[in-house]
């Protein structure tokens, strides 16, 4: 029996206790048999689950709670980031990738930066700017899989700018966190710095020149912004902020559908996004943990700590060394996914300070995730950015929109793989996964905002909630680390007392947050139990997930 709840996901008080699992759960559990939204804001899942409750499908639902997040996560995505999604297609038992990243204009050459005073490509500004993929990738996943129109998933977002809605805390403490950068452009701070001040929580934000951007997209669809009058306005922008995008380069740009990349871990298939992200980084870590008895040392003891902290710096190693555009660069993709390269990597490690060369750039992420899936079985995983929080920094003039920094990436270096050229992607952090079942069917739909800490957070999760027999809400709030630095750590309180100590002695500076923090990202999932069908969600209080099932 209790090897049989273990498998169904169905934890009770008995099994947390054996395994030494004493964190409290602050958020019910939110399950259901029929259909299952999470995003990161509510207003988002409640317009996701009104589009199922409608009778649209997963893929409508998705598109529909990306479109608000743009709005009500304005500061973190939107219609000038970029976007990736994973869809299973019920109908088929097929998982396909969208890869909706945009890539650096047809002027960005390491020698046009040194022309601009640029020894190094800057991390935000004009100069960090790319193609926005977000909104021709809306467009595309609908056309292929959706029921709805591009204009009937618009309609919520546009309410949303138009007529406004309430601030949050999360979301005032953001903004008056960016103020500097907000107060550099003069677009940006009409819209989030009106009268010279954050808006107060409770108030009503309003983008009107947002609103009329996605009216405009609804009326026209995606050629509007990379043909029509939006990105004639886009263009002249930059061009005259010289910047490295043309018209041309908007006019070119298209989303690619891409096959998933897979590894097994835990006696589930596990599906990444392919490079250009670090999703392979999220499997290489899997292949190289199950070469470890992580089960028998404890949930965050710091043996188990320490093992994921090596495996991670091996796995950052190898994701600096290969992953880029596979357009320009061969990536090793087969090889890095090889068990036996797995056992490889990890046949010498001792410390997690061994592992040389990792770059890792420390930020909470400014990015939102979201998953769904609908009464058919077709479900999406899906996450969108702008990068840092306010991207850029830069708004285009008279169209609330405000441009990812996501080229900051790149690199000048012409010997390095992430070496900026025309019509390059640019190396990704973005990670959504999904896990099947033996069958092929959805088990887990899961990912997180937070840059680097995105494949960290991933597998601490995917443990805690099949390893550790963790509910999912569980798994969400248990106490999280990450790398915040090659040499240094971020922990969350609730680990035990001589974790600290063991990474200490590994070589690591190792801090601690106040509580959970929105450092550790803001991890969503939906957990598919078959025979009965049960649908187990888990939302992130570290930001403004929300889960709706029934």
């Amino acid at each position: 029996m209790r090897s049989t709840m273990r498998m169904l996901g169905l934890v009770t008080p008995a099994m947390l206790a054996g395994a030494g699992l004493a964190h409290a759960q602050s958020r019910p559990d939110v399950n259901g048999t029929e259909a299952a939204v999470v995003a990161g804001h509510p207003l988002a899942a409640a317009a996701g689950a009104d589009v199922l409750r409608r009778g649209g499908n997963a893929i409508d639902a998705a598109v529909t709670m990306a479109a608000v997040l743009a709005v009500v996560r304005p500061h973190m995505n939107g219609v000038g980031g970029d976007a990736f999604l994973l869809i299973h297609e019920a109908r088929t038992g097929r998982v396909h990738a969208l890869n909706g990243s945009g890539r650096a204009g047809s002027l960005a050459t390491p020698e046009g930066f040194r022309e601009r005073g640029l020894d190094r490509v800057p991390n935000t500004g004009i100069h960090s700017v790319t193609v926005p993929g977000a909104v021709r990738a809306w467009a595309d996943a609908l056309r292929r899989f959706g029921t709805i129109s591009l204009e009937a998933a618009l309609a919520p977002a546009i309410h949303y700018a138009e007529a406004g809605f309430p601030v949050s805390r999360v979301l005032a403490e953001d903004i008056a966190s960016s103020r500097r950068t907000i107060e550099g452009d003069a677009p940006l701070a009409a819209v989030f710095l009106r009268g010279g001040r954050p808006p107060e929580v409770g108030s009503l934000l309003r983008q009107t020149d947002l609103a009329a951007t996605l009216r405009t997209l609804a009326e026209r669809g995606p050629d509007a912004l990379y043909r029509g009058e939006i990105g004639q306005r886009i263009a002249r922008f930059l061009r005259d902020e010289n910047g490295f995008i043309t018209l041309s380069d908007l006019e070119q740009h298209t989303s690619t559908w891409q096959e998933p990349i897979w590894t097994d871990y835990l006696g589930y298939r596990i599906g990444a996004f392919p490079p250009n992200t670090q999703g392979i980084a999220m499997l290489m870590q899997m292949n190289m943990a199950e070469r470890f008895e992580l089960r028998d040392m404890g949930h965050n003891s710091a043996q188990y700590v320490k093992t994921l902290a090596g495996i991670t710096r091996i796995a950052f190693q190898e994701r600096d060394r290969f992953v880029t555009d596979p357009a320009f660069v061969d990536v090793p993709v087969d090889r890095m996914l090889s068990k036996d390269y797995a056992r490889r990597l990890v046949s010498g490690i001792a410390s997690p300070r061994e592992e040389p060369g990792v770059s890792i750039r420390h930020g909470d992420g400014d990015t939102v995730y979201l998953c769904v899936i609908d009464r058919d079985g077709n479900a999406v995983s899906m996450i969108q950015s702008l990068f840092n929080a306010f991207g850029s920094g830069r708004m285009v003039p008279g169209t609330g929109i405000l441009l990812h920094n996501r080229g900051g990436l790149f690199e000048l270096d012409p010997a390095h793989v992430n070496v900026v050229a025309p019509g390059k992607r640019t190396y990704h952090t973005l990670a959504p996964a999904i896990a099947l079942h033996s069958d092929g069917s959805p088990f887990l739909l899961f990912g997180t905002p937070g840059g680097d800490g995105q494949t960290q957070t991933l597998i601490q999760v995917f443990n805690s909630l099949v390893m550790f027999g963790m509910s999912p809400q569980q798994a969400i709030e248990a106490p999280r680390w990450r790398f915040t630095a090659p040499d240094r750590m971020l922990l969350e309180p609730g680990f035990p007392q001589d974790v600290q100590a063991v990474l200490v002695a590994a070589g690591l500076d190792v801090s601690f947050t106040d509580g959970l923090s929105s450092a550790m990202g803001n991890a969503q999932l939906i957990m598919i139990n078959r025979q009965p069908r049960i649908l187990r969600t888990g939302a992130d209080m570290r930001r403004e997930g929300y889960a709706i099932a029934w």
